[in-house]
């Protein structure tokens, strides 16, 4: 199997969303974030392609499209690997995503609180937070590196192969662009910041310590 759709989108642009609503469209199973925490080789093999060593066919084997982090620092990497792969950039109000990281994902004390394993760490380091300037709680780093990151996608992916793609949208736009009829069901709406995964999840990883 070879990626389909390779999402050039940060986390909390709606990522969990597009994952659920890329598998009813047929391109699944969708790797996200999520997929990384039951796989104890994951954070090491991200982590070496990082370090200029991918393993791509290992990291995607089984997976047709993929999404959020870890997979959007690479989308350079991924649009050159999988020539054929169409590119989305999730994306959102840059205050509104800001604040959905600081309510989830980059809560002050959710680190600390889950105590994650160092390789998880490591790979959060080189992608997760180099993509955000380091500072996870520093609004105007973040924002910044926010908007430079999605011009840069937009600047740089060819327009036949790029949708810039917020949910509100809903399956109008994303159908069009994958080529494929619009199911008869709402567009998905899973992980909003009242039912964030990621936090148990990141404790579930600590504690298999």
């Amino acid at each position: 199997m070879t990626l389909k759709v390779i999402g050039a989108g940060f986390g909390r642009t709606g990522t969990m969303s597009l994952k659920a609503a890329l598998e009813q469209l047929g391109f699944g199973p969708c790797y996200h974030m999520i997929e990384v925490f039951p796989k104890p080789e994951a954070p090491d093999l991200w982590s070496a392609a990082a370090d200029g060593d991918p393993d791509w066919e290992s990291i995607f084997d089984g997976y047709a499209s993929a999404v959020d982090w870890p997979a959007c620092h690479f989308w350079r990497e991924l649009m050159d690997h999988y020539p054929d792969a169409k590119v989305i950039l999730s994306v959102r109000d840059a205050e509104q995503w800001f604040a959905s990281t600081q309510a989830t994902m980059f809560r002050p004390d959710l680190m600390g609180d889950s105590k994650p394993p160092q390789n998880f760490q490591n790979m959060a380091a080189k992608t997760v937070f180099a993509d955000i300037g380091g500072d996870p709680n520093d609004h105007d780093s973040c924002i910044a590196a926010y908007k430079s990151h999605n011009q840069m996608v937009m600047k740089t992916v060819p327009a036949d192969r790029l949708l810039v793609y917020e949910a509100t949208q809903g399956w109008a736009p994303l159908c069009a662009f994958l080529g494929v009829a619009a199911p008869d069901a709402p567009y998905p709406r899973t992980n909003s910041s009242d039912e964030f995964a990621f936090h148990d999840a990141l404790k579930e990883l600590g504690s298999r310590q």
